[in-house]
């Protein structure tokens, strides 16, 4: 059941008065359900530095390659996708310590 709710935010490139490139963050608020992170992801994403905390599960057609996620005043970054069937697309997560 899609309970929860998080916020894909996009980047929109533009221009600043001077010319030089910016972007721009594009807010989209979608209802998802969340899932456990498996045992042999953990371990197997750990080995290449990677540290999966969270799988959120959304319509597919409501994605559209962000990758970076707001959920419960947290950001997560997207380090996979993988489309279930033609309805439903993972994204599994780490979360976001800080920009840099």
């Amino acid at each position: 059941m899609y309970n929860h709710e998080l916020t894909l935010i996009g980047q929109i490139e533009k221009e600043d008065d001077l010319g030089n490139q910016i972007y721009e963050e594009k807010p989209t608020t979608v209802l998802c359900k969340l899932q456990s992170i498996g045992r042999n992801e953990f371990y197997s994403a750990s080995t290449a530095g990677l540290r999966p905390e969270k799988i959120f599960v959304i319509h597919g057609y409501e994605y559209n390659q962000e990758l970076l996620i707001e959920f419960n005043g947290d950001r997560y970054s997207v380090i996979r996708t993988y489309a279930n069937d033609f309805e439903e697309m993972e994204l599994v997560c780490e979360r976001k310590v800080a920009d840099v």
